[in-house]
């Protein structure tokens, strides 16, 4: 999970001003594989986004496999760079696993609150996924 989120700090640094964070951004909801319309259900979508926003958890072995959508773009980048960082990891690992690289490319400063307390509730609903696995992990055991 460190090379992921180093590749992405790595990604931002280049981006000299918040336009071209921005662009980004864009640029990674763009390049993200969109969610099937029949899996964008109410029970998948993330309270405390202003923009439409769902997260989708599969399990897979030991982990877990995220896919996520928006309907605006911009935050479609968003559900995509936090679920590069923890799709394909194991629950325990996603759980220890802070958010931190957030504030290494600015994003805990650059962004408007709505958008900001969405980012945060996106990776609440990954630490909820992650919680739930490893419970389910723990009780196959």
């Amino acid at each position: 999970m460190q090379e992921k989120i180093q590749k992405i700090i790595l990604d931002f640094k280049n981006c000299a001003d918040w336009e071209k964070k921005y662009e980004k951004l864009i640029q990674y909801g763009k390049d993200f594989k969109s969610m099937a319309d029949s899996d964008k259900s109410e029970d998948l979508k993330v309270k405390g986004c202003q923009s439409q926003v769902w997260i989708k958890a599969d399990l897979s072995g030991d982990q877990i496999i995220f896919q996520g959508d928006s309907d605006a773009l911009l935050v479609k980048g968003l559900v995509a760079l936090v679920l590069k960082v923890y799709s394909n990891e194991t629950p325990s690992d996603i759980l220890k696993t802070e958010p931190i690289f957030l504030k290494e490319i600015g994003l805990d400063v650059g962004l408007s609150p709505s958008r900001s307390n969405g980012l945060y509730s996106m990776i609440k609903q990954v630490k909820y996924y992650a919680t739930a696995y490893q419970y389910l992990l723990s009780v196959k055991k």
